[in-house]
Protein backbone atom coordinates (compact mmCIF):
# COMPACT_ATOMS: atom_id res chain seq x y z
CA UNK A 1 0.00 0.00 0.00
CA UNK A 2 1.36 3.30 -0.61
CA UNK A 3 1.07 6.41 1.53
CA UNK A 4 -2.03 8.16 0.24
CA UNK A 5 -3.37 4.54 0.67
CA UNK A 6 -2.81 4.68 4.79
CA UNK A 7 -4.58 9.04 4.40
CA UNK A 8 -7.50 7.46 2.80
CA UNK A 9 -7.79 5.02 5.13
CA UNK A 10 -7.86 7.46 8.07
CA UNK A 11 -10.05 10.00 6.39
CA UNK A 12 -12.12 7.39 5.83
CA UNK A 13 -12.47 5.42 9.24
CA UNK A 14 -10.07 7.37 11.49
CA UNK A 15 -13.15 8.38 13.82
CA UNK A 16 -13.03 4.59 14.44
CA UNK A 17 -9.63 4.60 15.92
CA UNK A 18 -10.70 7.50 17.34
CA UNK A 19 -14.18 6.34 18.88
CA UNK A 20 -12.80 3.01 20.38
CA UNK A 21 -10.02 5.62 22.36
CA UNK A 22 -12.51 7.92 23.81
CA UNK A 23 -15.14 4.92 24.94
CA UNK A 24 -11.94 2.97 26.35
CA UNK A 25 -10.73 5.94 28.53
CA UNK A 26 -14.20 6.91 29.79
CA UNK A 27 -14.68 3.51 30.83
CA UNK A 28 -10.95 3.52 32.55
CA UNK A 29 -11.84 6.60 34.09
CA UNK A 30 -14.74 5.50 35.09
CA UNK A 31 -13.74 2.32 36.61
CA UNK A 32 -10.85 4.12 39.22
CA UNK A 33 -13.22 6.70 40.33
CA UNK A 34 -15.72 3.65 41.63
CA UNK A 35 -12.33 2.44 43.07
CA UNK A 36 -11.75 2.98 46.99
CA UNK A 37 -8.71 4.56 47.03
CA UNK A 38 -6.12 2.78 48.79
CA UNK A 39 -3.12 4.99 50.91
CA UNK A 40 0.55 3.85 51.34
CA UNK A 41 2.26 5.06 54.21
CA UNK A 42 5.87 4.80 54.35
CA UNK A 43 8.88 5.19 57.54
CA UNK A 44 12.47 4.50 57.19
CA UNK A 45 13.97 3.33 60.55
CA UNK A 46 18.00 3.99 60.81
CA UNK A 47 20.11 1.42 62.90
CA UNK A 48 22.92 2.60 64.09
CA UNK A 49 25.73 0.40 65.86
CA UNK A 50 27.59 1.84 68.59
CA UNK A 51 30.90 0.71 66.79
CA UNK A 52 31.72 1.89 63.26
CA UNK A 53 34.59 -0.35 62.96
CA UNK A 54 34.26 -2.88 60.10
CA UNK A 55 33.36 -5.82 62.48
CA UNK A 56 30.08 -4.39 64.24
CA UNK A 57 29.33 -2.97 60.96
CA UNK A 58 28.96 -6.39 59.09
CA UNK A 59 27.37 -7.69 62.05
CA UNK A 60 24.67 -4.99 61.98
CA UNK A 61 23.63 -5.79 58.24
CA UNK A 62 23.37 -9.62 59.29
CA UNK A 63 21.10 -8.21 61.64
CA UNK A 64 19.24 -6.62 59.88
CA UNK A 65 17.81 -9.34 58.01
CA UNK A 66 16.92 -10.74 61.97
CA UNK A 67 15.25 -7.11 62.48
CA UNK A 68 13.08 -7.44 59.36
CA UNK A 69 11.86 -10.96 60.63
CA UNK A 70 10.74 -9.73 64.05
CA UNK A 71 9.07 -6.96 62.57
CA UNK A 72 6.87 -9.16 60.06
CA UNK A 73 5.85 -11.03 62.62
CA UNK A 74 2.08 -11.73 63.86
CA UNK A 75 3.41 -10.95 67.71
CA UNK A 76 3.92 -7.72 66.73
CA UNK A 77 0.79 -7.01 64.22
CA UNK A 78 -0.61 -7.81 67.80
CA UNK A 79 1.09 -5.32 69.77
CA UNK A 80 -0.36 -3.08 66.90
CA UNK A 81 -3.82 -3.93 67.13
CA UNK A 82 -4.17 -3.78 70.90
CA UNK A 83 -2.43 -0.27 71.37
CA UNK A 84 -4.71 1.05 67.95
CA UNK A 85 -7.95 -1.40 69.23
CA UNK A 86 -7.77 -2.15 65.62
CA UNK A 87 -11.28 -4.81 64.24
CA UNK A 88 -8.46 -6.63 62.79
CA UNK A 89 -6.72 -9.90 63.13
CA UNK A 90 -2.73 -10.28 63.25
CA UNK A 91 -2.69 -11.88 59.82
CA UNK A 92 -4.87 -9.30 58.44
CA UNK A 93 -2.67 -6.34 59.06
CA UNK A 94 0.15 -8.68 58.14
CA UNK A 95 -1.06 -8.83 54.78
CA UNK A 96 -0.47 -4.72 54.51
CA UNK A 97 2.31 -4.29 55.92
CA UNK A 98 5.55 -4.73 53.61
CA UNK A 99 9.03 -4.59 55.15
CA UNK A 100 12.65 -4.13 53.62
CA UNK A 101 16.43 -3.43 54.34
CA UNK A 102 19.09 -1.77 53.04
CA UNK A 103 22.36 -2.76 54.23
CA UNK A 104 23.93 -0.26 52.82
CA UNK A 105 22.57 2.45 54.64
CA UNK A 106 21.46 0.93 57.88
CA UNK A 107 17.90 1.34 57.32
CA UNK A 108 14.89 -0.87 57.53
CA UNK A 109 12.00 0.55 55.43
CA UNK A 110 8.05 -0.11 56.56
CA UNK A 111 4.77 0.38 54.16
CA UNK A 112 1.32 0.15 55.60
CA UNK A 113 -1.19 -0.01 52.63
CA UNK A 114 -4.79 1.30 53.85
CA UNK A 115 -8.41 3.31 52.77
CA UNK A 116 -8.00 5.50 55.98
CA UNK A 117 -4.37 7.89 55.06
CA UNK A 118 -4.32 8.94 58.56
CA UNK A 119 -4.78 4.94 60.05
CA UNK A 120 -2.21 4.31 57.69
CA UNK A 121 0.13 6.51 59.31
CA UNK A 122 -0.34 5.59 62.85
CA UNK A 123 -0.32 1.75 62.23
CA UNK A 124 3.21 2.25 60.69
CA UNK A 125 4.40 4.97 63.26
CA UNK A 126 3.09 2.30 65.95
CA UNK A 127 4.98 -0.38 64.38
CA UNK A 128 8.18 1.15 64.29
CA UNK A 129 7.67 2.64 67.99
CA UNK A 130 7.53 -1.65 69.13
CA UNK A 131 10.68 -2.16 66.74
CA UNK A 132 12.69 0.92 68.80
CA UNK A 133 11.02 0.16 72.27
CA UNK A 134 12.62 -3.28 71.76
CA UNK A 135 16.13 -2.01 70.60
CA UNK A 136 16.07 0.34 73.54
CA UNK A 137 15.17 -2.18 75.81
CA UNK A 138 17.83 -4.58 74.70
CA UNK A 139 20.39 -2.37 74.58
CA UNK A 140 19.84 -1.37 78.22
CA UNK A 141 21.01 -4.77 78.86
CA UNK A 142 24.48 -4.66 76.57
CA UNK A 143 27.86 -3.14 76.85
CA UNK A 144 27.57 0.43 75.59
CA UNK A 145 30.40 -0.36 72.52
CA UNK A 146 27.84 -3.29 71.82
CA UNK A 147 24.22 -1.35 71.57
CA UNK A 148 22.51 -0.94 68.50
CA UNK A 149 20.20 1.89 68.49
CA UNK A 150 17.11 2.72 66.34
CA UNK A 151 15.56 5.76 65.32
CA UNK A 152 13.08 7.37 62.80
CA UNK A 153 14.73 9.15 59.72
CA UNK A 154 11.63 11.27 59.01
CA UNK A 155 7.66 10.60 60.15
CA UNK A 156 5.31 8.83 58.08
CA UNK A 157 3.24 10.07 55.62
CA UNK A 158 0.47 8.62 53.62
CA UNK A 159 0.15 9.07 49.97
CA UNK A 160 -2.31 7.82 47.14
CA UNK A 161 -1.29 4.66 46.27
CA UNK A 162 -4.13 3.45 43.97
CA UNK A 163 -5.88 3.83 41.84
CA UNK A 164 -3.77 6.13 39.49
CA UNK A 165 -6.59 7.56 37.60
CA UNK A 166 -4.43 9.83 34.93
CA UNK A 167 -2.03 6.46 34.35
CA UNK A 168 -5.44 4.34 33.54
CA UNK A 169 -6.78 6.57 31.89
CA UNK A 170 -3.84 7.41 29.50
CA UNK A 171 -2.71 3.84 28.99
CA UNK A 172 -6.64 3.15 28.13
CA UNK A 173 -6.38 5.68 25.02
CA UNK A 174 -3.52 4.06 23.84
CA UNK A 175 -5.00 0.51 24.22
CA UNK A 176 -8.16 2.09 22.66
CA UNK A 177 -6.35 3.30 19.95
CA UNK A 178 -4.77 0.03 19.03
CA UNK A 179 -7.72 -1.85 19.21
CA UNK A 180 -9.17 0.83 16.67
CA UNK A 181 -6.79 0.40 14.36
CA UNK A 182 -6.77 -3.62 14.45
CA UNK A 183 -10.77 -3.02 14.03
CA UNK A 184 -9.86 -0.54 10.47
CA UNK A 185 -7.19 -3.14 9.31
CA UNK A 186 -9.90 -5.99 9.66
CA UNK A 187 -12.49 -4.11 7.69
CA UNK A 188 -10.48 -3.07 5.27
CA UNK A 189 -9.12 -6.60 4.45
CA UNK A 190 -12.65 -7.63 4.75
CA UNK A 191 -13.80 -5.09 1.70
CA UNK A 192 -10.20 -5.70 0.36
CA UNK A 193 -11.95 -7.23 -3.15
CA UNK A 194 -14.56 -4.38 -3.73
CA UNK A 195 -13.66 -2.12 -6.12
CA UNK A 196 -14.31 1.45 -6.06
CA UNK A 197 -11.82 2.92 -7.80
CA UNK A 198 -10.20 3.38 -11.14
CA UNK A 199 -6.87 2.77 -8.42
CA UNK A 200 -8.39 -0.53 -7.26
CA UNK A 201 -8.34 -1.51 -11.07
CA UNK A 202 -5.00 -0.35 -12.02
CA UNK A 203 -3.91 -2.37 -8.46
CA UNK A 204 -5.45 -4.98 -9.01
CA UNK A 205 -5.32 -5.94 -12.51
CA UNK A 206 -1.90 -4.23 -13.26
CA UNK A 207 -3.16 -2.53 -16.41
CA UNK A 208 -3.49 1.31 -16.72
CA UNK A 209 -7.28 2.87 -16.90
CA UNK A 210 -7.80 4.60 -20.31
CA UNK A 211 -11.54 5.50 -19.52
CA UNK A 212 -14.77 5.34 -17.49
CA UNK A 213 -18.25 5.68 -18.08
CA UNK A 214 -19.63 8.53 -15.81
CA UNK A 215 -22.62 7.57 -12.91
CA UNK A 216 -25.97 8.69 -13.29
Amino acid sequence: MELSDYGRILKRRGWIIILVAALTAVAAFGFSKLQTPVYESSLKILVQPARTDFGQAQAAKQLLRGYVQWINSSYRAATVIDELKLDLTPQELLSDISVASDESSFVIQLNVENTDPNLANDVVRTWGNTFIQWRTDDNATQRKEDRVEAEFIDDPRAGLDRPKVIINTAAAVIFGALIGVVIVLVLEWIESGVVRRSEDIERYLDIPVIGSIPGQ
